[in-house]
């Protein structure tokens, strides 16, 4: 507890980073992901290979790369610069958009085709097809491994630590810095993280299931 309570602005700081980048990386990759999945089921075979060709090369290459490109690649390429946390953001949405447009892919694929059938037999395009029937339907199906995927997001966050970002992951280094014993340190920090799940993402979760439940 000592170390807790001596280090509290550390932790405080530390946390208050995890969440902005959490937040901000969950919303923008919920967008683009679903965007992709779009992209993913449409009908012009240009756009399903350039969303299966995003969703292959950017899944399968390892977060810290992407990082690591946005960390130091990116400012090499004489754009205009941006701060080591707004580098963390982009990378962690992109990666976990990855995720979130298989998960919502998935959902797609549970709607059943008649409905689609019968969109476009009154007239309807693709867009709002997508847009006003499928996917409100295919979000309901999802909320389990869409909010798997931001759990694993949020630990995910602690890899920016490695790019100069003062988030939890990076709160073991701060402390070996001060002298402060690193194994009750990393199990608050542990302990921390799975409150964050049980008491805030677990019991969303399981309000959106039961708000959204599907009728079977």
């Amino acid at each position: 507890m000592n170390v807790l309570i001596d280090n509290s602005e550390l932790f405080l700081t530390g946390f208050k980073n995890t969440g902005i980048l959490f937040i901000i990386s969950a919303f923008f990759a919920l967008i683009l992901g679903t965007i992709v999945a779009g992209m993913r089921v449409s009908p012009a075979p240009a756009m399903r290979a350039a969303g299966t060709f995003y969703v292959n090369a950017v899944r399968n290459t390892p977060l810290t790369l992407i990082l690591a490109f946005f960390a130091l690649g990116y400012p090499q390429l004489g754009l205009p610069q941006i701060s080591f946390m707004n580098a963390a953001i982009v990378g962690l949405s992109l990666y976990t958009a990855t995720y979130v447009c298989e998960a919502i892919r998935s959902g797609i694929n549970t709607v059943s085709v008649g409905q689609s059938e019968a969109a476009r037999a009154i007239g309807l395009p693709f867009i709002p097809t997508l847009t006003l029937i499928v996917l409100p339907q295919a979000f309901r199906s999802v909320v389990p491994p869409l909010f798997s995927v931001f759990i694993a997001l949020l630990k995910n966050t602690t890899v920016a630590a490695g790019f100069s970002v003062l988030e939890a992951g990076a709160i073991r280094a701060y402390l070996s810095e001060r002298g402060e014993p690193l194994l009750p340190g990393l199990l608050w920090v542990a302990l921390i993280f799975i409150l964050l799940v049980l008491g805030i993402l677990s019991p969303l979760q399981r309000y959106l299931e039961k708000k959204w439940k599907v009728a079977r």
